[in-house]
């Protein structure tokens, strides 16, 4: 049997009882490869629930530190997402031409300068990255110092151009609420509130996570930059409409299998940075394609159903 079909289990788990498993599917299913898919997805989500029990299981931290990493890491995401094409396009030095993030925004790039364009040196998108790959590792003290240029970044527009000017004005994404946009302190404000307290509070505690973690970021990146599907795209808004529902039930799913709080803290910190996002933009709140109050009930409504999952699995 292949050995991937043991992924999903923790490292201990594999290399305590894989060789079993393996053994008993190849007996189930002699000179087969793979199990029947149902069987398939049944390892899958076992091996999913052994590595959210694992997490919540671990003394090593308190809980509510897991939490603030989860949300540094949630918010990192978040405010990569929009710019995923440009930093494609940076790091393959690709010229966007007509498929730039912002509008009218050729010549972002030394050799791409086109007549009356003004180059950047760097792509605001790094800094989100470097955030995510440093905060994956636990390297707090690396994120942090990012975090602060993004705020930085977002509070100097239209006075340095260090990180351009339209990608960083340019529109994110809808998803679940409205545009964030890199001016927009909010996002980038929490990301370094996380950030400093990571730093503060016994930075070597902080779990690491494998680099495989990156696998789905440079996936999107590659599908984003190679068919040029901008963040204002409805087909990529459509899709992380998707990947934020998602998210909220495997976290409403973990906290229901361990009844532990960690994984409310990212959903808070999610929420807040997007109700922020829809109440600034009384546009979209009068908008008769996506009421407000939905909106709103979409992001509040699941603190309280996590909640109520914690204190029911802690009854048990």
């Amino acid at each position: 049997m292949n050995r991937l079909l043991l992924a999903a289990y923790p490292r201990a788990v594999r290399a305590r009882q894989g060789q079993e498993v393996l053994a008993c599917l190849a007996e189930a299913y002699p000179g087969r490869s793979w199990p029947p898919p149902r069987e398939a997805v049944a390892l899958v989500r076992a091996g999913a629930q052994a590595r959210i029990r694992a997490v919540a299981d671990d003394t090593a931290r308190p809980w509510w530190l897991d939490g603030v990493h989860l949300a540094a890491l949630v918010l990192a995401a978040l405010a990569l997402v929009p710019y995923l094409q440009d930093v494609w396009d940076w790091a393959l030095r690709i010229d966007p031409g007509g498929h730039a993030l912002g509008f009218g925004s050729t010549g972002w790039y030394p050799w791409s300068q086109g007549p009356g364009a003004q180059p950047r040196t760097l792509p605001y998108g790094l800094l989100p990255l470097v955030c995510l790959i440093a905060l994956l590792r636990g390297r707090a003290w690396i994120a942090l110092p990012a975090s602060v240029a993004m705020v930085c970044a977002g509070a100097t527009i239209g006075t340095s151009t260090f990180f351009g000017t339209e990608g960083v004005v340019g529109p994110g994404y809808y998803g679940l609420g409205a545009p964030i946009l890199a001016h927009d302190l909010v996002l980038s404000g929490s990301l370094t509130t996380a950030c400093a307290v990571l730093a503060i509070c016994r930075p070597g505690r902080l779990r690491r996570r494998s680099y495989a973690w990156l696998v789905p970021v440079v996936c999107a990146m590659s599908v984003a930059g190679g068919l040029h599907i901008a963040s204002y795209d409805p087909a990529f808004q459509r899709g992380w409409l998707l990947v934020e529902i998602a998210a909220l039930i495997a976290a409403w799913a973990a906290t229901a299998e361990t009844g532990d709080h960690q994984w409310m803290i990212p959903v808070a910190a999610f929420a807040v940075v997007r109700l922020q996002a829809v109440v600034t933009q009384p546009m979209l709140m009068e908008s008769p394609r996506v009421p407000g109050t939905a909106v709103l009930f979409a992001l509040v409504a699941p603190l309280p159903i996590l909640a109520s999952a914690a204190r029911r699995r802690q009854g048990v």
